[in-house]
Parts: structure tokens; C-alpha cells; sequence
């Protein structure tokens, strides 16, 4: 799908000459020609701008108080936003990367300089855009959205790592050491390891290193799977517009030049931080949501839906290897009268230990998981029946051993429980006959006086 960028500026003409490099790039543009009027359009158009790209100096609402209202709402705040201006006051500047821009580009534009930067941060937004795409369906898990936790954060105490020489690191470490958690590294080889072995948010790198390729170092940094969520941002001088663009296109989210302005610094950390926190918070959410649709809430054990998933893998994996694996059922004896004598409560926090106790007593390969009810079912890959019938007496033994606390530790109570167990047979024809077995002989331990484990034999199998 082609890219849309809203080009903002109260020119027709300074709209136009944008409208054809982009155009030449095959990017889509729309215009607006003042902040309200692309304000509007943001805000109505849900979600289908990737970039604004806005003058500075306009009527009605000028380009730094549009980015100020975008990066301040929920809705708008991961449009990356692009100022350009004919000003070279070092005021304005500032006021715009402290607005939210993600960049700030002089008039006339140079077409390299501003296609690079244009790539660079779509790509970035493309990603963002993905993962927002994938937790859509579960924004109501949480009382409130990533993208509002987001902009509640105070963006300081980041821990950052800078590979820069040691006649570069004095300046930026002066910068930043009252906001931010800072090292220092100017071996290249050294700070690779420290990226890696540490939990870093941000990496500057200098593309000045002394022996070594800064353009390098930043590709690996981007290719590792431990530093490659970081944001990345190189140190470079401000004439060396070649390499910074070549940066860009690697994937390196931003830069900073030198002579350093301490707040532009402080402000290009700043977005790039909370564009870093933004991705991590739609993460957190995706693996939450993802844990709900496979763990049972009360025990934290899987629940039946990724149970019966597994199953179907290891059941096709034992029938096309030949492979032993072997199914545990495991139900507590009169566990209703659990309920209805100490209230369900009780019958929970029996529940929560019987999970914990189990977890604890089976492989980490093994898939323990709530079947129904009071009902365990444990699924044993590459595991035969006689060890499969030990870790299933362990077990019995290990709820009649040690009682089970109930009413907040205040009191205790004797649990015990019946188990049945099964072991794949060429004559099962399913994995539901499987389990069915083992259900059958956890059935037959309840009916013969319980807490005991009976074992499922092959010939038990039915067609």
C-alpha cells in the first residue's frame, strides 16, 4: 500500500515543489494550508497519514503548536512529524524537537537529505503500526490504553549506552547525566558485549570511531536480537550529511551533530525514548492478551483450548516417530464437599497449589494444563508409561503428604486425589481416545476407593 504524507504549509508554491519529490518517490500526498486544517484532517481521517511533513511560521496555528496537539493525543501521537522552516534560529529548533518533531529540516530542502529522513521514520511508524494493528482487538483488557500510559510517563532515567571516543563521550555525558542512567564505551568490540550482556533503551554511536566503521557497528546493533529494540541514534559532525542519510537507510532512528545543543539532544532522546516505551507497552499488551487466550486465570495452568492444540501435535509426532508419549488425568477426591463445607475460597486456593505442586513435579516439556472442573490433564512427549505411572504416583503422593493451607493460612486441610494414566497405542486411533483412556482409568481409581493411580492398558483401547 502506498504511503500517505500530509504536506502543511500556508505556500502553494513551497506545497507543490514537496508534492513532486515525494511524488517522485511514489509516496501519496494530501495538503492542508495551515496547523488547524491538518490538525482536522488527522484527527477525522483514522489513522491514514504515515508522516506529516509541516512549515513552521503559518496562520491560524503554526507548525510547532500542530505537533504539540498530535504527539498530545492518544489517537495521533505516533505520526512521526517533520518541521520545515527558512528560520536557522537555534530557538526554533528546539522549540520544535521539545513540541514532539522528529525531525527539523531548512528551507529549500535538500530532496536526499529529506527523502532519507521521510524513509526512515515511515519505516519506523510501519512497525509501530503493525503491533497497534495487532492488539487492537484486545484494548479493553486494561483499564487503560498503551498509548495513554504512554504519554502519562515522565520520559527520564533511560539507561543509555555510548560508544563515542573518549574526547566525545565528556561533552554528552555532561548532557545527560542529570536525567539518565549513562556508560561509556570507546572500544567497539567491548561495547558490543556491554549492549548485549546489558538492558539498554537507547545506543549513540559515534560515526567518528577511531579504527573502526561506526556504520558497522550500527548494522549489528540492529541485527542482534538483544539490541536491536533499542533505539539507535548516531553522533556525527554536521557536515558529514552523507553518512548521517546512509545511517537513515540502515535503520538508525535518529542522530545527533556536533556542536551539541544540549535540549535538541535532550529532546531527539526524549521521542525516541517514548516512541521506544509506545512499542514496548503495544508488546506488553500483546503478550498479555496472549496469555489470557491460553492460560486458565485461576491456576495460571494452560487451559483446554491450548491443550487440545498441543495434544494434536504430540499425538502426530508420536504416530509418525514412534515415540512413547503418555497422558496424566488428575482429579481431586470430593472436591465439592470442599466447596460446600469451607466455601469456594477454599476450593480455589486449593486449586491454585494443586496447579503449583504439579508445575513443580513434571518436566518443563511436559504441558500441564486445566482440563474442567477440579480436572488436571499433563501431557508427557517422548515419556513411557512406567515413567509416566511414577511421576503420576509422585504425585498422589505429594497431595496426601503435605496438607493444603485455606482461609489465608490460617487453617489447613488434608486433600487427595485420583489419577488415571494412558500411554499412546498403535490401535488409538485419535488423540481424544487417548485422553478418553486415561479418563476411563482416572474414572476407575475414583470407583475403587481413591486416591490411587490406575494405569490404562494398551488392549483397553477401542476402535
Amino acid at each position: 500500500m502506498t504511503r500517505r504524507i500530509l504536506i502543511v504549509d500556508d505556500s502553494s508554491v513551497s506545497r507543490k515543489i514537496l508534492e513532486t519529490i515525494l511524488s517522485k518517490e511514489y509516496f501519496t500526498t494530501d495538503s492542508a494550508e495551515n496547523g488547524k486544517e491538518a490538525l482536522d484532517k488527522c484527527t477525522q481521517s483514522k489513522g491514514i497519514y504515515d508522516l506529516v511533513l509541516s512549515d513552521v511560521n503559518m496562520p491560524v496555528m503554526d507548525g510547532i503548536e500542530l505537533c504539540k496537539q498530535l504527539k498530545h493525543h492518544a489517537s495521533t501521537m505516533h505520526i512521526p512529524v517533520v518541521l520545515v522552516t527558512t528560520s536557522d534560529r537555534i530557538e526554533d529548533r528546539r522549540n520544535g524537537l521539545a513540541a514532539g518533531a522528529d525531525d527539523f529540516l531548512n528551507k529549500p530542502v535538500n530532496e536526499i537529505e529529506l527523502l532519507a529522513r521521510v524513509r526512515s521514520l515511515i519505516r519506523l511508524k510501519a512497525t509501530t503500526d503493525e503491533l497497534r494493528l495487532r492488539t487492537l482487538a484486545y484494548q479493553n483488557i486494561r483499564a487503560k490504553d498503551p498509548a495513554s500510559l504512554t504519554l502519562a510517563d515522565v520520559i527520564t532515567h533511560s539507561r543509555i549506552l555510548l560508544v563515542v571516543n573518549d574526547e566525545e563521550a565528556k561533552e554528552l555525558l555532561e548532557i545527560l547525566k542529570d536525567q539518565h542512567t549513562v556508560d561509556h564505551e570507546s572500544n567497539p568490540e567491548k561495547a558490543l558485549e556491554k549492549a548485549v550482556a546489558g538492558n539498554y533503551e537507547v545506543f549513540i554511536i559515534s560515526l567518528n570511531l577511531k579504527n573502526f566503521d561506526g556504520l558497522r557497528l550500527c548494522s549489528e546493533m540492529l541485527s542482534l536480537e538483544q539490541t536491536r529494540n533499542a533505539a539507535l541514534l548516531v553522533y556525527a559532525h554536521s557536515n558529514d550529511k552523507e553518512r548521517i542519510i546512509r545511517a537513515l537507510d540502515i535503520g538508525v532512528y535518529d542522530y545527533v551533530t556536533t556542536p551539541l545543543d544540549a535540549s535538541e539532544v535532550l529532546a531527539r532522546l526524549y521521542t525516541q525514548i517514548r516512541r521506544k516505551r509506545f512499542s514496548d507497552r503495544l508488546k506488553e499488551v500483546m503478550n498479555d492478551s496472549l496469555k489470557m487466550a491460553l492460560v486458565d486465570p485461576l491456576t495460571g495452568l494452560y487451559n483446554r483450548h491450548y491443550m487440545e492444540m498441543q495434544l494434536g501435535t504430540f499425538f502426530t509426532d508420536a504416530v509418525s516417530t514412534k515415540q512413547s508419549f503418555s497422558c496424566i488425568m488428575l482429579d481431586i477426591d470430593r472436591f465439592k464437599s470442599i466447596n460446600d463445607t469451607y466455601g469456594h475460597d477454599s476450593g480455589d486456593a486449593v486449586l491454585k497449589q494443586l496447579a503449583a505442586r504439579t508445575q513443580m513435579r513434571v518436566r518443563p516439556t511436559d504441558i500441564v494444563a486445566r482440563y474442567g472442573g477440579e480436572e488436571v490433564i499433563i501431557l508427557m512427549p517422548s515419556t513411557p508409561l512406567p515413567e509416566a505411572r511414577s511421576v503420576a504416583e509422585r504425585l498422589r503422593e505429594s497431595i496426601e503428604i503435605e496438607p493444603f493451607s485455606i482461609h489465608m493460612g490460617k487453617d489447613s486441610l488434608s486433600v487427595t486425589a485420583s489419577l488415571g494414566v494412558a500411554s499412546y497405542d498403535e490401535r488409538d486411533t485419535s488423540p481424544e481416545l487417548l485422553v478418553k483412556r486415561a479418563d476411563s482409568a482416572l474414572y476407575e481409581a475414583k470407583e475403587g476407593g481413591r486416591n490411587k493411580v490406575v494405569v490404562s492398558r494398551p488392549q483397553e483401547a477401542k476402535p
